[in-house]
């Protein structure tokens, strides 16, 4: 559209302004629809935008669901073929689908949404995970509320061959109950005292917990755990007089057992003998069979003579 010049020439008005269909009326009647509320472009947009949202949410909420699940059971998430036409895509798809199946509003935004938005692709799977972890540990750590707790510790090797490193913290809470809650796991790329005194420290910092409020440590008798030299106990109790030590009961029963098998010939040929009938029973389907067939026909005839009672 051409603007308007001969100011000096009102006559002319009437010509720029044309029909009703002019491109000067038509610029007009847009201006008017543009100055309207309820048909702005920005007000259109909003409009879709909250739509967009509600459905999102609606999707997020029904994946984050399916998560919750799983990790509350320790299921596997995903499946050998996760293909469209696979029969089994793995129980995170498979559980996704389910509560599609069953809910109308899920499944129709589910069926709606698009290739690159389904937020089902494993790498999303790991940051929710990811997500839900650092809430947990907020609970964890809220729950603690700042107060006097001990620490657990172990490490092992995983089937990766990668040295990993467990925290457990061990509290009362307000309500006087002893509580117990795994806090993180570390991979060590070392496991010497001082290794694993960093890590511990490192962990305890990522959530804002400070040594000086630690009061007990549990390991096992291993040399870089207990050592009253340079062993892990001993550095973190030069920081703080106050942590105090205590062996992990757990490797104190097992310490015992095996020192009471190695000292009492009896004892050490009854677990001899166990072990072997383990090993040679449960390798095999048909002798579990007949070893419970023979004991089910000894009770039976225990029974009839009065020698055991049953329930």
């Amino acid at each position: 559209m051409k603007g308007f010049k001969l100011w000096n020439q009102k006559e002319k008005l009437n010509s720029h302004v044309g029909g009703v269909n002019s491109a000067h009326n038509q610029t007009i009647k847009k201006s008017g629809d543009l100055m309207k509320e309820k048909q702005h472009i920005q007000s259109v947009l909003v409009k879709q935008s909250n739509k967009d949202k509600i459905e999102y949410r609606v999707q997020l909420n029904a994946i984050v669901d399916c998560i919750k699940f799983l990790l509350c059971r320790g299921s596997v998430f995903r499946g050998h073929d996760e293909s469209q036409g696979s029969s089994d895509k793995g129980n995170f798809l498979e559980f996704l689908q389910f509560l599609g199946d069953y809910n109308k509003s899920i499944n129709e935004v589910l069926q709606k949404v698009s290739k690159n938005c389904k937020l089902t692709h494993h790498e999303i799977q790991k940051d929710i995970v990811n997500a839900i972890a650092c809430e947990t540990s907020k609970a964890i750590i809220k729950d603690l509320d700042n107060g006097f707790f001990s620490i657990l510790v172990d490490e092992s090797r995983d089937i990766s061959v990668k040295e990993q490193m467990t925290l457990v913290l061990r509290y009362v809470n307000k309500k006087g109950i002893i509580i117990e809650r795994f806090l993180g796991i570390v991979h060590v790329a070392s496991t010497t005292a001082l290794s694993l005194k960093y890590a511990i420290k490192c962990l305890l910092c990522e959530h804002n917990l400070n040594l000086s409020k630690l009061r007990g440590q549990g390991y096992d008798r291993a040399s870089n755990m207990q050592g009253d030299i340079n062993g892990l106990k001993t550095l973190i109790l030069k920081k703080n007089k106050l942590a105090f030590y205590v062996h992990c009961f757990a490797h104190q029963l097992q310490l015992t057992l095996v020192a009471v098998a190695k000292n009492h010939i009896n004892i050490a040929k009854f677990f001899y003998v166990v072990s072997n009938l383990v090993t040679v029973v449960g390798g095999s389907c048909k002798r579990q069979d007949v070893l419970r067939d023979a004991q089910f026909v000894k009770i039976k005839e225990e029974l009839e003579i009065g020698v055991c009672r049953s329930g």
